[in-house]
């Protein structure tokens, strides 16, 4: 098995997309993820993957919080700019959740404290106790096989 081989596997599996966003020096930073999941209810907890080669990675580590924000299928665009595909900057306007930037019509915004983080192999693994969290209705931006896909009711 090569890597190829074992990213195809993955991909295999549908996911949701995410966007975990937190500040430092007075800058929101975000990356777009689909490696989360949920922990525990008692406390409750969630867990996102991060690359250690990724910027976001040092950026949780030093805030100590973070939202993770779960988008519409109305939401793409806002997925490929957390994910390197846009270029030009924009300019965004956050709404404000827990004190932290949060996304603004996602379907699920968690706002958490960073819990605990394991390294992974070139990853880590940050849990997060969730202080609070805003539901909205809507259907989820899906993933699948490396593309965007439809999810319906």
């Amino acid at each position: 098995m090569d890597d190829r081989m074992f990213k195809t596997a993955m991909s295999k599996f549908a996911t949701g997309v995410t966007v975990v966003t937190t500040e430092t020096d007075d800058e929101v930073r975000g990356m777009t993820a689909n490696a989360f999941m949920s922990v525990s209810m008692d406390p409750k907890l969630i867990a996102v993957s991060v690359a250690k080669k990724a910027r976001m990675h040092e950026y949780i580590k030093e805030s100590g919080q973070f939202v993770v924000n779960i988008l519409s299928n109305e939401q793409e665009d806002m997925s490929n700019y957390f994910a390197g595909m846009v270029k030009e900057k924009w300019e965004l306007t956050f709404d404000r959740f827990e004190e932290q930037p949060a996304i603004k019509d996602s379907l699920v915004n968690i706002a958490c404290s960073l819990y605990d983080s394991h390294e992974a192999g070139d990853h880590t693994i940050y849990i997060g106790e969730v202080k609070n969290l805003s539901i909205k209705d809507g259907i989820p931006l899906g993933y699948y096989q490396g593309k965007y896909c439809k999810i319906t009711e």
